[in-house]
């Protein structure tokens, strides 16, 4: 008698992978965001799982805004051309150069003006759907996402005009000009996407891991010392042993004290974590709203 009983990780799997296949089939130009970090890796996977041994039937894309981790960024660069994906970068920088993108005076971060250079390329390349790692579990307003959230023709999200998805079937339906952000990882926690990983024993760059790392305090918080982020006058600099929960910019990543070197050591430190890990990003901190008012505008 065949046991076809399905764990949690496989449950989460199983319905990422339908979710994959569903958009390779209602979609004419889909695209996968990769940044390399840990969500999008699990994102590699599931689309592994679900397309090979054919290639993975859409390109990467990644928004570089160029204050990403060097970590990061060569570990993207390595594992695509592992996969032999096709990866698509569009730099926030050129963003600016060409006028797409405009920096408000004083503004140091680049996170709004990811908005602006993601709406571009999707422009530019016709993406229809965008497949993304974001997960109910990290933020309220993430939280009202559907696993097929409808954008406008202008790229905004509107989270009172979202479309039911009831028995897992999904409208995929557009007009000219407007598009799908999909999300496969939906009903994940941090704790899913570790234990994930470690079962698939995928590699993740380095400063997910207990590092040496200059930092200096902030806003409650550690950040790097890096070129972007210099210690400003009677702050100290102090060398810790660090790693980071959640990777976004340089300038706005908190890094967390921790000696966990082991992906046991990360699972068993989340389940004692009660902070969330994004609450340990400063780019969230901005606004009550801050996250919502981002996305409305377009932000992934």
């Amino acid at each position: 008698m065949h046991n076809y009983h399905l764990d949690h990780l496989q449950h989460l799997e199983s319905e990422a992978i339908h979710l994959m296949r569903e958009v390779a089939g209602e979609f004419e130009r889909p695209a996968l965001l990769f940044s390399g970090g840990k969500d999008s890796i699990c994102l590699l996977r599931l689309a592994e799982k679900a397309f090979r041994p054919s290639d993975i039937p859409m390109p990467l894309l990644n928004v570089d805004t160029g204050h990403h981790f060097p970590e990061l960024n060569a570990f993207r660069d390595r594992r695509a051309a592992e996969l032999g994906a096709k990866l698509i970068i569009r730099r926030v920088e050129d963003a600016i150069a060409q006028g797409i993108a405009t920096p408000a005076p004083g503004e140091i971060s680049r996170n709004k003006l990811q908005i602006p250079t993601l709406l571009a390329a999707i422009e530019e390349f016709r993406f229809d759907a965008c497949i993304g790692g974001a997960r109910r579990d990290e933020e309220k307003a993430r939280a009202k996402e559907r696993f097929f959230s409808f954008r406008d023709s202008f790229g905004q999200w509107d989270p009172k005009n979202q479309r039911p998805e009831i028995w897992n079937l999904y409208n995929g339906r557009l007009n000219a000009g407007e598009n799908m952000r999909i999300f496969p990882l939906s009903n994940w926690t941090e704790m899913d996407v570790w234990e994930y990983i470690r079962r698939e024993q995928l590699e993740v760059p380095s400063i997910y891991f207990s590092h040496r790392r200059s930092c200096v305090r902030r806003h409650g918080q550690w950040l790097p010392v890096t070129d972007i982020l210099p210690p400003k006058p009677g702050e100290t600099v102090r060398e810790l042993v660090v790693r980071v929960r959640t990777i976004g910019d340089i300038i706005s990543t908190g890094l967390v004290e921790s000696p966990a070197d082991t992906f046991d050591d990360i699972i068993a430190e989340i389940a004692a974590a009660r902070v969330t890990e994004r609450g340990s990003r400063a780019d969230d901190k901005a606004s009550e709203a801050a996250m919502e008012d981002r996305k409305k505008a377009g932000y992934f």
